[in-house]
């Protein structure tokens, strides 16, 4: 949800936003009904106080008591109606974009900088026949089991998998993030709320038939939900929290170049940051996430690129997102590793998540997030980029301790 007097002010900037993105809301409309809303609320309040009368009134009184209780519960429901259109509207209006935001779409994606060497290698295995040469990977036995996009990891892949994991955990503690475990699934409110919804038009969320229940596509998702309807002290800010979880999606229509093997699928593993913070620090909140997503890469050994997302190739919460594309040696390009939002106030409006300043007023507070490991497209990173040319996988050397050795 957006706020609403901030769009009454600056409504151009929100229409301009919708239609950078490619998202079709009528800014009027909303306008109109928050209009509307308006002078339906200050007629009901004069009836109920006109109701509100002490002592024995008089018949004439008892007339105009009669009239205006009778005026009084349609307008009611009146009300109701508008402001049910009125929060409809407001739910499909996407945040604004940072004023720095390039146009365009994903072709417009703007290279901020580049880390390592970036070459094409002649001999190198993908990873999905890499994988299956050596026992690692199982599409067709997943694909039996829960049908096509899902797999099975096996052997040292799995203990690749956990060990990338534990470093990255042991990382983001020392930086002050709080481990958490987090539900699967979450309520149709809090997916709602976070900026997925199960029943819009382009389905990527699992929904549970017969319950207010959803696969999650992210710890994005319970972490935001976590101090809903939440008054926290602006002494407790920034709250840091780093969520451990599957991510489902169904990746409706998603089959693209790059699409093959781990790439894209309906099921991975997610370590994902999650802050909470006072709107004049998301920014600062916003780099910092960047720069731990940039050093996992550096310990990795894993050459990259940062790009700014352009307005076209956002969703409507983000107000400002980059994405980590990391290198693949197979067909010399980029591909998408990581992201990174700052999404203002949008969130927190949504799920009534605010803190108390020194002065006791309330404000909504900023939230960020930010992948740390998708270990699906990590494990493809790294089998593709530290491969030889007998096939075996050098392991990083921030990587050996936790794997157990220095070849996969």
């Amino acid at each position: 949800m957006i706020d609403i007097k901030n769009l009454r002010a600056n409504p151009e900037d929100y229409q301009t936003s919708a239609e950078q993105r490619g998202i079709k809301v009528d800014i009027k409309a909303a306008i109109k009904l928050d209009a509307d809303r308006a002078q339906q609320i200050a007629k009901v309040e004069q009836l109920r106080a006109q109701l509100n009368v002490k002592g024995k009134p008089s018949e004439d009184e008892l007339k105009a008591l009669q009239q205006a209780k009778a005026e009084l519960e349609p307008l009611e429901k009146q009300l109701k109606q508008t402001t049910e259109k009125l929060d409809a509207v407001l739910q499909q209006i996407p945040n604004l974009l940072a004023t720095d935001t390039p146009e365009g779409g994903e072709e417009d994606n703007r290279e901020e900088r580049t880390w390592g060497k970036a070459e094409k290698r002649d001999g190198v295995k993908d990873h999905l026949t890499l994988g299956e040469a050596n026992d690692w990977i199982d599409f067709e036995r997943g694909a039996k089991v829960a049908g096509a996009k899902f797999y099975f990891l096996k052997g040292a892949l799995v203990r690749l998998e956990m060990a990338v994991v534990n470093m990255a955990m042991d990382l983001l503690e020392k930086e002050g993030f709080t481990l958490m475990s987090v539900p699967h699934m979450a309520n149709t409110r809090t997916m709602n709320g976070t900026g997925f919804s199960p029943r819009g038009e382009e389905r990527q969320i699992y929904e549970i038939e017969g319950d207010d229940l959803n696969l999650i596509a992210t710890a994005e998702i319970p972490l935001t939900g976590y101090h809903a309807d939440e008054i926290l002290e602006a002494d407790q800010l920034p709250l840091l929290y780093a969520g451990y979880s599957p991510a489902y999606r169904q990746e409706a229509g998603a089959y693209g170049k790059h699409s093959k093997g781990l790439y894209r699928v309906h099921q991975f593993n997610k370590l994902e940051m999650y802050v909470f913070c006072s709107p004049e620090d998301s920014e600062k909140w916003h780099q910092k996430l960047v720069e731990v997503e940039e050093r996992i890469c550096h310990e990795l050994e894993i050459p990259y690129r940062l790009v700014r997302i352009a307005a076209g190739d956002l969703g409507a919460p983000a107000y400002k997102k980059y994405d980590i594309e990391y290198w693949s040696p197979v067909d010399g390009s980029y591909r998408e590793l990581t992201s990174c939002s700052n999404v203002t106030d949008y969130q927190a409006r949504r799920l009534n998540i605010r803190a108390r300043k020194e002065d006791g007023s309330l404000e909504h507070v900023h939230t960020l997030n930010g992948t740390a490991v998708a270990t699906s497209r990590l494990l493809i990173a790294l089998l593709e980029n530290h491969q030889a040319e007998d096939g075996t996988v050098a392991i990083p050397e921030a990587l050996q301790t936790y794997y157990g050795g220095k070849t996969l």
